[in-house]
């Protein structure tokens, strides 16, 4: 009888014993939290959107995993806490290449800003030689009208700029930049039919 009852206690501490080497890594679990939040907040998600998706799509996959454990009896989390600790180290190489990448996006606006005012520069001496006729006037002022929604567009560019929004800045830039130069052939072409020289 008492063999039995020793027998009965041992089983229960071995069940106690396995399913508590298994526990939930709360505190793996956290560190890779802070690490994707300290990403997001160096904006990975803005200048790095592609690696901070995978950062998170990585994470999701620990989580899976880890709740598909949970139900288990035995349930070793070795393999979890290691897919966790390649995620905070995936989060934390991206969050350190956002200020590269920055950088990188910052000197690419502001070349295109000034490329962009030397064109519009010229667009603005091109106009006054347009021909005036009598379909010339409307196009000339829709060629000015269009040149104003282009400066309008500069302008908040360079606001973005300045206040450290680059990517913003950039998309804007290459924006007006595309129809700065589409308005600059348009003129020339115009200039170059009507044989005047500019």
């Amino acid at each position: 009888m008492k063999s039995k009852i020793l027998m009965g206690l041992a089983v229960i501490a071995m069940v106690a014993v396995l399913s508590s080497c298994g526990k939930k890594p709360q505190v793996e679990i956290d560190a890779t939290n802070a690490a994707i939040e300290a990403a997001k907040a160096a904006e990975a998600n803005v200048y790095l959107p592609a690696e901070f998706t995978a950062v998170q799509d990585s994470m999701n996959a620990a989580m899976a995993a880890i709740e598909a454990k949970e139900g288990k009896l035995f349930k070793g989390m070795a393999a979890e806490k290691e897919q966790l600790a390649a995620v905070t180290a995936l989060a934390n190489q991206v969050a350190a290449n956002v200020a590269a990448k920055k950088e990188e996006v910052m000197k690419e606006a502001e070349t295109l800003l000034n490329d962009i005012k030397a064109v519009l520069a010229e667009n603005s001496k091109l106009v006054p030689k347009l021909p005036k006729g009598k379909e010339g006037a409307a196009v000339i002022e829709q060629i000015k009208a269009d040149l104003s929604n282009v400066d309008a567009a500069v302008a908040e560019a360079q606001g973005s700029y300045d206040n450290g929004a680059f990517m913003d800045a950039l998309n804007k830039i290459k924006a007006a930049k595309e129809k700065a130069d589409g308005l600059n052939a348009e003129i020339k072409e115009a200039l170059t039919k009507a044989r005047i020289k500019f």
